[in-house]
């Protein structure tokens, strides 16, 4: 996973708590990741992904 493009949250905060990166994963989906915890990462389908902002955007989730 080091070989990833990992990309902060815009709502990531200016001192570097609570960021959440994000990486495309080619063949597998999006990866997710704590920056505080680089170690563990989660990795979902593309599909999946945009059902959780989509969800969150509209107060769903």
């Amino acid at each position: 996973m080091s070989d990833l493009h990992w990309v902060k949250s815009s709502f990531s905060d200016a001192g570097g708590n609570n960021c959440v990166e994000i990486a495309v994963v080619e063949d597998e989906g999006v990866a997710l990741r704590e920056s505080d915890s680089p170690g563990t990462v989660l990795i979902t389908t593309q599909s999946a992904m945009r059902a959780l902002v989509l969800a969150v955007k509209s107060g769903d989730a």
